[in-house]
């Protein structure tokens, strides 16, 4: 056990520490949680550490620092198979931490309630937003493949004006939308100053995009001497497709069904906020003593 030294130990010595007793990998190590905004495995020690704490087996020395307590020390020398949830149970004071209390009249179960003991909170809540995400991917889609051509080609021009492109939305909506231009919809200015255009196809389309698709409008983009182009489409591409448009010269960026629907997420596309739940944690240099 890593701490039974009963020296001081910092969070960062116990993670380098636990890399590289499990053996993981640099990759491994710089794993991002879904939200990006930290490492998976960093996450999972420092919840680890609170959750031994609040079971007093181990206790806060100074900041990001601990040491193993008499009760942590006790378990260490008859250490079983295996620490977690169920076996931390034992403590009342981990049940009082993992059962919240409605009231003060209203006393804590004798039980915590059952959870995935493998996630820790932030995986857990993480977990819930990508399956949300996921099913917002699923109903837009659907939404979409129920609207007319002609809808999805202003869908197309507020998502690329919403991301930066286009100029204004007048501009856009006169360039997208030009059908039977040799296998080009339309054309959408690269930034709002017009120093480049970007050529634009999307297809509202349910079968797979193969190859012979892309090269007809990489073709198009050469009869316009063009350089860069979009294509977008509600499904997706074959593997030749993706492998066709990867290395020709003109620079193609393939938009698939998923890629579009998150896209509308992140730019608020079709989509409206329905609940904000902010995630606080302590401001450590707050509590530094000058």
């Amino acid at each position: 056990m890593f701490a039974a030294d009963r020296q001081e130990h910092s969070l960062q010595e116990a993670t380098e520490h636990l890399g590289k007793h499990f053996k993981l990998s640099e990759e491994e190590l710089k794993e991002l949680l879904p939200s990006g905004q930290s490492f998976a495995f960093g996450n999972r020690v420092g919840w680890a550490r609170t959750y031994l704490k609040k079971a007093g087996l181990l206790k806060s020395t100074r900041r990001s620092h601990f040491a193993i307590t008499d009760r942590g020390f006790e378990v260490a020398q008859n250490p079983p198979e295996l620490i977690d949830n169920k076996f931390l149970d034992q403590y009342q004071e981990f049940l009082d931490f993992r059962t919240p209390q409605k009231d003060d009249d209203e006393p804590a179960l004798a039980t915590a309630p059952e959870e995935d003991t493998a996630a820790t909170p932030e995986e857990t809540l993480e977990s819930a937003y990508a399956k949300l995400r996921e099913t917002l991917v699923s109903e837009l889609l659907q939404t979409i493949s129920e609207c007319s051509p002609e809808f999805f080609e202003h869908l197309v021009i507020d998502l690329l004006v919403a991301m930066g492109y286009g100029g204004s939305r007048r501009e856009a909506g006169k360039a997208v939308g030009r059908s039977g231009d040799g296998g080009i919809d339309g054309i959408i200015k690269e930034d709002r100053l017009g120093l480049d255009i970007i050529y634009v196809q999307a297809k509202r389309w349910d079968a797979t995009i193969g190859r012979p698709e892309i090269q007809k409008f990489a073709g198009a983009l050469q009869g316009q001497r063009a350089r860069k182009g979009i294509f977008i489409t509600t499904s997706g591409f074959s593997k030749e497709a993706l492998e066709y448009a990867a290395n020709i010269e003109s620079k193609i960026i393939l938009v698939g069904g998923n890629q579009l629907a998150n896209f509308m997420i992140d730019h608020n596309v079709g989509v409206s906020r329905f609940a904000t739940y902010e995630v606080k944690r302590i401001d450590s240099d707050y509590f530094v003593e000058q």
